[in-house]
C-alpha cells in the first residue's frame, strides 16, 4: 500500500512514524492519539493505520518491558482491565462496523477534546470510584475503536499507581489491548498490513530511542509540553474536519 502512495504522503509518512514513536516512548502512551489524526491527513482510512500502529505497540512494548516487568503496578493494572477490556473489544467491533467517514469523525472529535484539555491546562481527575470506572470503561472502548483512549486511562492511573512505574504499567496495558485488538482483526479478516508496518519499523525506532532518551526532561517539563502539543492538534483536528 505504502508503494501506491505519492512521494510527498511517503515522506509525511516517514515524518509522522518517527513522531508517534517519540511519543509512545517519551509519554508511556499517546502514539496513536498524537499519530494517528496526521496520518488520517495523508490517507483517510483507520482501518488501513490502525493495524500497522498495532504491531509497532506490540513490538516496542515488548522491548522497552523485557527487563521491567516487576516495575509494573500489577494489582491495580489487573483490577481495571475487568473493566476496560470488553469495552475495548466492543470498541474494536464498532471500528469495523462504522462507516469510514463516522470514523474519521469520530477519531478528529476525540482527539479535539484531548487538544483543547492539553492547551488550557485541563486535568481529567476524579475522586470518585465510579468515575473512574466511567473514565476506564470509555477510555477502553475508544482504545478499541481507534487506539486513542489513553489519556482518560492515564488520568484514572495516575492516582492508583506510583509515578516509577506508571509507564510500564501502561505500556503492559496497551501490549494486552493490543494483542486482543489485532486478534480480532485476524479472527475478522481485516488485513494487518504487516509489510507497511516492517517497513517503517526502523523509522519509528528512531523516533523511539530519541523519546526514551528525552523521557525525563518531558516529564520535568509535562505542562508546557502538553500544551505545545495540544495548540497543534487543534489546528491539525480543525483542517481535518473540515477536509471531511
Amino acid at each position: 500500500m505504502l508503494f501506491d502512495f505519492s512521494t510527498t504522503q511517503v515522506i509525511l509518512t516517514l515524518l509522522i512514524f518517527i513522531w508517534s514513536g517519540f511519543v509512545r516512548s517519551g509519554l508511556g502512551f499517546g502514539g496513536a492519539a498524537l499519530g494517528l489524526p496526521l496520518m488520517l491527513l495523508v490517507f483517510d482510512q483507520p482501518i488501513f493505520w490502525l493495524p500497522v500502529i498495532g504491531s509497532h505497540l506490540l513490538f516496542f512494548s515488548a522491548l522497552t518491558l523485557r527487563t521491567r516487568f516487576r516495575d509494573v503496578g500489577w494489582a491495580y493494572l489487573l483490577r481495571s482491565t475487568v473493566l476496560i477490556i470488553p469495552a475495548t473489544v466492543a470498541g474494536v467491533f464498532g471500528l469495523i462496523s462504522l462507516p469510514n467517514q463516522v470514523m474519521v469523525i469520530f477519531i478528529y472529535a476525540v482527539t479535539l477534546f484531548y487538544a483543547v484539555i492539553w492547551l488550557f491546562s485541563i486535568n481529567i481527575h476524579s475522586s470518585n470510584r465510579w468515575v473512574d470506572r466511567m473514565l476506564l470503561v470509555i477510555g477502553g472502548y475508544i482504545a478499541g475503536t481507534s487506539l486513542t483512549g489513553a489519556p482518560l486511562i492515564v488520568a484514572v492511573y495516575m492516582r492508583n499507581i506510583a509515578p516509577r512505574q506508571l509507564r510500564n504499567s501502561l505500556l503492559v496495558l496497551w501490549f494486552i489491548l493490543v494483542t486482543i485488538k489485532m486478534s480480532t482483526f485476524v479472527a475478522l479478516h481485516v488485513p494487518l498490513h504487516l509489510d507497511t508496518a516492517l517497513m517503517l519499523l526502523p523509522v519509528a525506532a528512531i523516533g523511539h530511542v530519541l523519546g526514551l532518551k528525552a523521557h525525563d526532561k518531558i516529564l520535568e517539563h509535562d505542562q508546557a509540553f502538553k500544551r505545545l502539543i495540544g495548540g497543534g492538534l487543534l489546528v491539525i483536528c480543525v483542517l481535518g474536519l473540515l477536509r471531511v
